[in-house]
């Protein structure tokens, strides 16, 4: 797998993947707390925060001013786990297959510049695939869409290589409407109903069109250091939207690895990576780290926020770190804290 900063390059105003940890990870013997200070002094973020749940209780920490344990947050694409949740609990109930295509249940949404929905899955679209042009790339994240004028937009673009890895944000948009099509209802509400109401996910929303964040929470800055005081969450729709908070995303990985949202099948579905060349699941990727230990979850950045969660194989251990800013300036941060988190610490 490729090191960070070897990703995909995509607008730094929306969602980036973390794939695998960097090459030189600080070192073993500093615990994920003594790392947060490095965000702020070597990462470039103003302020940085983690929560992690194990069997033995609940860590908080943070570094810098302004920034809390219960603050609201955009959360960026870890949407998209939340999107992949809901389809599969629909293929579960029978009322969509993954081998569907895009054509079935949007008729002829997906033509024009070589894209061709009756070629597309929905398991294309879980697991980016498809081929899709990423809209993103030409909104630069900061273009409120409808969700068919941002798949217009990506489909003025040729395909890639459909089969390949390629992640973009155009396949949970599509994602989002086929819940739409296939349930009568959005897709922020079938997950509200889904999955934050049974979890009592209280401090986690999908904002649709409000640009401000629920109270509480603090501020939000760009790369170059401007506050962010408002974002319309429609320049991510389906891939980007969601508001959430430290103790709701720990709660979410942890019932969704632990299997409380999926059967086992389905959870197989979900973190089988081969469509995707080892790369990703649906709405989920892995991560071995030094020690041996592979951990499941996602990240998500928008623009004033970057957030990442990763849980072990059944939930049981979950951390969830943010900074308020859109990205951490050293690539080499990230993997070591994870490192730090969930492998074991030798003296």
């Amino acid at each position: 797998m490729p090191p960070l900063r070897a990703l995909l390059a995509v607008p730094a105003a929306l969602v980036l993947l973390a794939l695998a940890p960097a090459a030189s990870p600080a070192p073993a013997a500093r615990t994920p707390d003594a790392l947060l200070p490095l965000l702020v002094a070597h990462g470039g973020a103003p302020a940085a925060a983690l929560l992690a749940e194990e069997q033995s209780g609940t860590r908080y920490a943070a570094a810098g001013p302004g920034i809390a344990r219960a603050d609201h947050f955009r959360a960026g694409s870890i949407t998209k786990t939340f999107i992949a949740t809901v389809v599969l609990q629909l293929a579960a109930e029978h009322r969509l297959k993954l081998s569907d295509t895009v054509e079935q249940h949007l008729p002829g949404l997906v033509r024009g510049a070589g894209n061709d929905g009756r070629a597309l899955t929905l398991r294309a679209l879980l697991t980016h695939t498809s081929g899709l042009h990423d809209f993103t790339t030409d909104t630069l994240g900061l273009v409120p869409l409808a969700p068919v004028q941002a798949v217009r937009v990506a489909l003025t673009h040729p395909p890639a290589d459909r089969g390949r890895y390629s992640y973009s944000n155009t396949n949970y948009v599509l994602l989002g409407l086929v819940i739409q099509q296939v349930t009568g209802e959005s897709y922020a509400t079938e997950a509200e109903r889904r999955i934050i109401a049974p979890l009592r996910l209280t401090g986690t929303s999908f904002p649709g069109s409000r640009t401000s964040l629920p109270s509480p929470h603090g501020r939000a800055y760009t790369a170059d250091g401007s506050d962010i005081a408002a974002l319309d969450p429609r320049v991510a729709g389906a891939a980007g939207e969601l508001v959430s908070t430290l103790a709701d995303l720990d709660r979410f990985y942890a019932a969704l690895l632990g299997g409380r949202l999926l059967s086992p099948y389905w959870l197989h579905e979900m973190t089988d990576t081969r469509t995707a060349h080892g790369l990703y699941g649906m709405g989920l990727f892995p991560v071995k780290l030094p020690c041996g230990t592979t951990v499941w979850g996602h990240n998500g950045r928008i623009t004033g926020s970057y957030v990442r969660t990763a849980a072990t194989v059944g939930g049981r251990r979950v951390l969830t770190f943010r900074v308020n800013t859109t990205s951490v300036a050293d690539p080499d941060l990230e993997p070591a804290l994870l490192a730090a988190e969930f492998c074991p610490r030798t003296s």
